[in-house]
């Protein structure tokens, strides 16, 4: 919104001649800097009202697993659905300081709220009848398929709009270390995309199950995918980086920068002991935005890479309960797989400080790709 008064500036002569400061809103690199401090002002503003409100509001609180580690049912009682004052950190940040008439922020949002709101009403199921049942499977993926359908359209057609005519960059996969190597999938490109997005966002949903451990590796893929956007929006930086350049996504730093402020916000609170959980209301919701961003930047395999840390989650789960209806045994003493370290004897601290270290690796080795062509 910011943005509109530096143009505003180019139409209007007082203002260009009184308030030259106003071209400062031009630059992606000073509002994703605004973007990223008005979110975290927010959360740290209003979280204890949240916090307080949520408290009365749900009684006991999530309901705790009653097959999980012993050291989890002294948190019985803490509030979920902390992700509201996270979403409320990202939105209103991102549309005072972002482009709003960008396709590729305005369906990012999309995904973010449209998952925020799946995850908020399995919240509320769970909360509501205290059962770590909530919303049917089937059901919560049909819709994120849905909304995820959507936004990955129209961030295609952009791209196809936005490049010469004929290429047909927009619906295709480009794939890390190799210059050129496309490979066009037509409208298939859509169910490509809109599985990648609904895959991020319940790995890092699978991912948020002890204190801190998911909102830190998700703030360090926000900020990767932040440099990512910025280098994958800009036309210099993407031909010296031979990177596929992808005109608009840049704007997308600004929002990855709400992310990061928001959840340094929410971090202050979650820290351990947790005075909140994030909730399906914020997981779902972050990683649906991270696989948005990691789609409009032509990154989807390199996301794999930075997010590796909630690929081996989502993996950990899936092999055990494959594994499990073949042979009736376990692969893991317990999955997610930062529950199987709580069991073999790690605290809590050590898998989170530990799963924090492989999440920093992983983003580093995901961003020298941009360089190993």
């Amino acid at each position: 919104m910011l943005i509109w008064l530096a143009e505003l500036s180019d139409h209007v002569h007082f203002f260009s001649t009184h308030f030259r400061f106003l071209n400062l809103f031009r630059y992606i690199t000073f509002r994703t800097g605004g973007s990223l401090f008005t979110s975290a002002l927010i959360v740290f503003l209003f979280g204890p009202r949240i916090i307080s409100s949520l408290r009365v509001r749900q009684g006991k609180g999530q309901p705790i697993r009653a097959d999980g580690p012993q050291t989890h049912f002294k948190k019985a009682g803490t509030p979920t659905m902390g992700g509201l004052m996270i979403l409320a950190g990202i939105v209103v940040s991102s549309l005072l300081w972002a482009d709003l008439a960008n396709v590729y922020v305005v369906a990012t949002l999309l995904v973010t709220l449209g998952f925020g709101a799946i995850g908020f009403y399995d919240d509320y199921l769970k909360v509501t009848k205290q059962s770590d049942k909530g919303f049917s499977g089937r059901a919560r993926l049909g819709i994120e398929f849905v909304i995820a359908a959507i936004a990955v359209y129209f961030m295609m057609t952009t791209a196809l709009a936005s490049g010469p005519a004929g290429s047909t960059f927009g619906s295709s996969v480009a794939f890390p270390f190799f210059k050129s190597l496309l490979l066009n999938l037509g409208m298939f490109f859509v169910l490509f995309g809109a599985f990648v997005i609904v895959a991020a966002g319940n790995a890092v949903n699978l991912t948020d199950g002890l204190d801190g451990l998911a909102i830190v590796p998700v703030m360090i893929a926000a900020a990767s995918f932040g440099v990512i956007s910025y280098l994958a929006g800009n036309f210099v930086f993407a031909d010296y980086l031979a990177i596929n350049f992808v005109p608009g996504t840049g704007e997308l730093a600004v929002v990855l920068g709400a992310v990061i402020g928001a959840g340094l916000g929410f971090l202050w609170f979650n820290a351990p002991p947790a005075a909140i959980f994030m909730g399906d209301t914020g997981s779902l919701a972050l990683g649906g935005m991270i696989g948005s961003v990691a789609v409009a930047t032509k990154h989807e395999i390199v996301m794999a890479i930075i997010g590796g840390l909630f690929v081996l989650e989502a993996l950990s789960v899936i092999i055990q309960v494959g594994f499990f209806k073949l042979t009736k045994r376990r692969v893991f003493l317990m999955a997610p797989i930062h529950h199987h370290f709580e069991k073999k004897g790690w605290t809590e601290s050590q898998v989170v400080v530990r799963f924090w270290i492989v999440a920093v690796i992983l983003a580093m080795v995901g961003l020298s790709t941009l360089k190993l062509r």
